[in-house]
């Protein structure tokens, strides 16, 4: 895509908010088996969405065929099981005073006519909830049309005098038609059963198991076994423990049917590999890639049979390698058309893989979506992600560095204001949610909001951040917080020191992990920031602990978190008094991951303390707040409080 020669627009304050807070148009994207259709969630007003089809052969406006509300229903992905049928999974939640979240999967007929609820349902003998709607694990490429693999959940009944059958409880797979719901049992269940791997071709392979602790939660090991082709036996293959940090064997992602591998990831000298491992009995391991640098955490896989084709990694970008020889040659050459948008991806494709799905973009470009045609060497564009921005300047982001206090050397990325010379202007600082995830090169509509507002925006990549290796995750960032949040607090620094900044005009924004980093700041330096945003944050330790209490993760959430000083001295609640700049909250009712009484003990707490606090509640929302009305209100928000705190 060569760049576009219309004149740029330059938005208002509510049209910037209702631009960049517009949900991307694609939500996901799937090519049917022959090639001529993809299925599309696409965002509609507000939460809703909306699965549409498009004929990449006649043309036409895209049909639509199924919607979701948003409230409590949200359509997470679609995919053709035949030219002429797909399986969509909804993900709801039901909202009530424990607030649980359920998947279910539907079929429905590319005209939207023929829709079936998929996910077995429960009766009255059940012994309990039903929330794994199931997932697609084989598509079947060669062959049973209309039939799929599917995991299935299978809850407990009860029986004749009251017995409870438990040989029909756990995770196991079923062999489907989606055109009259006929199901067949392929691996019965397993109580402990967490996962199962195909080789892509209808055959099961591999099976994960976790076995509980003695309070009934989950453990922190899985328990990998595998099968040799024509075999019924289940022999030993690996294992993992759960939580990070390193320590873990092979954990296995995808089978090669041909080559009779697994492919996986392990430590090699304390960073992530891939690794491929011999099926036949040998489990002779081979390493395929490593950086001495960053991990190799990504599985490049095509098809309907979802091959393994390469591996990438994130050092500065995204970089991919192929194994596949067609593809590294095509994606070389696309890499020479595409000049302006480097991060490519294979998205689909068509059964006999002629027609490839894909999605290109850079940090300037937010991406769209293309059909390639392998057989004429041709490309056409289907849609672009966000069409709100077309012709909008979005800003360049470049990598950069920065010393921590001890001169540890921190990575992250720095987006200036378009046309702006990056001199004492007002800045923000952006660390990124989990702690477990890190920062990537690229298009990030937060951070492009901001940046169109005219703040220079640091994201950094600290310590207690993923895909560095397990010395620099350290003990994640709730243990090692201490030195997690120095080093955000010493990105302030350096944007000051840089001439980056006006020291009165830099501001802290984060989501998640990030909107706890934000607030606990403030406790480490109160006068480093002057003003606060946070979106969803975790306020105090132990009520995070106390959230996963009564479910089956707790033991892992227990120790992630662990005992100790730190869960005091970490808790930005906990020491509202140290906090001097005013804050700014936002938090969806319905938020499963962080629970909005983390926000609202916060605004209690600095309320108490005669601090300067709002918290704005979007009813119904989960963690990522998937509504256009509630994203513009944000941004709008946050962009007028920032600037009346800096005084700009």
């Amino acid at each position: 895509m060569q760049p576009s020669t219309a004149a740029p627009r330059v938005l208002t304050s509510e049209q910037a908010a209702a631009a960049f807070g517009a949900r991307e148009q694609i939500a996901q994207i799937s090519l049917s088996p022959d090639g001529t259709k993809v299925a599309m969630i696409q965002a509609a007003d507000g939460a809703r969405s909306v699965v549409t089809i498009a004929d990449l052969v006649q043309g036409g406006t895209p049909r639509p065929v199924v919607y979701s509300s948003g409230y409590p229903d949200r359509l997470s992905d679609c995919h053709w099981v035949t030219d002429a049928r797909l399986l969509c999974n909804i993900y709801l939640i039901a909202n009530d005073v424990d607030k649980i979240a359920y998947t279910r999967l539907i079929a429905i007929n590319a005209d939207g006519s023929g829709m079936k609820v998929i996910t077995a349902d429960i009766n009255d003998r059940s012994l309990g909830i039903l929330q794994n709607g199931g997932s697609i694990i084989d598509l079947l490429p060669d062959g049973a049309p209309g039939k799929v693999l599917m995991t299935r959940t299978f809850v407990p009944e009860q029986s004749t005098g009251s017995n409870i059958r438990a040989d029909r409880q756990g995770l196991g797979v079923e062999l489907i038609d989606i055109d009259n719901n006929n199901r067949k049992i392929v691996e019965p269940p397993r109580a402990d059963a967490v996962e199962y791997i195909s080789d892509g071709h209808g055959t099961i392979r591999i099976k994960g198991t976790r076995p509980k602790t003695s309070g009934g939660y989950d453990g922190a090991k899985v328990i990998y076994t595998y099968r040799q082709p024509a075999s019924d036996k289940w022999l030993p293959l690996s294992q993992i423990v759960l939580g990070g940090g390193g320590g873990t064997s092979f954990n296995p992602y995808a089978v090669d049917r041909d080559l009779n591998v697994a492919y996986g990831f392990a430590s090699q000298d304390g960073r992530e590999a891939l690794y491929r491992v011999s099926l036949d009995g040998s489990l002779k391991r081979e390493l395929v890639m490593a950086r001495p640098d960053v991990d190799v955490d990504g599985l490049i896989r095509i098809g309907r049979q979802r091959r393994v084709v390469g591996a990438s990694y994130a050092t500065d970008r995204r970089q991919t390698e192929f194994f596949d020889p067609m593809l590294k040659k095509l994606g070389a050459a696309l890499g020479k058309a595409l000049p302006h948008q480097p991060l490519i991806n294979f998205v689909d494709a068509s059964t006999d893989e002629n027609k490839l799905l894909m999605f290109a973009g850079s940090d300037v470009d937010p991406g769209r979506y293309y059909l390639f045609d392998n057989k004429m060497r041709s490309m056409a564009e289907i849609l672009p992600t966000r069409p709100q921005l077309a012709d909008v300047p979005l800003a360049s982001v470049k990598a950069i560095n920065f010393p921590a206090a001890d001169g540890t050397i921190i990575p992250g990325y720095l987006t200036l204001p378009p046309g702006s010379d990056g001199k004492n202007i007002p800045a923000i600082v952006m660390p990124h949610g989990g702690p477990g995830a890190r920062d990537e090169w690229g298009f990030d509509w937060l951070a492009q909001f901001f940046a169109n507002r005219g703040y220079a925006v640091l994201q950094p990549n600290f310590r207690g951040s993923t895909g560095y290796g397990d010395a620099w995750f350290r003990d994640n960032g709730f243990k090692s917080w201490r030195l997690a949040i120095s080093d955000v607090n010493d990105g302030g620094r350096w944007l000051i020191k840089q001439g980056i900044a006006d020291p009165t005009k830099l501001g802290i924004v984060g989501w998640s992990y990030g909107g706890y980093a934000a607030l606990q700041t403030a406790v480490l330096d109160p006068s480093l920031f002057k003003a606060i945003v946070a979106i969803a944050p975790v306020t105090d330790l132990e009520t995070l602990r106390n959230e996963a209490r009564h479910y089956t993760s707790f033991a892992m959430v227990d120790a992630f978190i662990g005992k100790g000083p730190h869960v005091r001295e970490g808790s930005p609640a906990l020491n509202a008094g140290r906090i001097t700049a005013p804050v700014l909250m936002f938090h969806g009712t319905n938020d499963l991951n962080v629970g909005i009484g983390e926000s609202r003990l916060m605004a209690d707490r600095l309320k108490d303390v005669g601090k300067s606090v709002e918290l704005v509640e979007f009813k119904n929302l989960d963690h990522q707040i998937q509504d256009s009305a509630a994203r513009t209100t944000m941004l709008a928000k946050s962009d007028a409080f920032l600037r009346k705190a800096m005084g700009m």
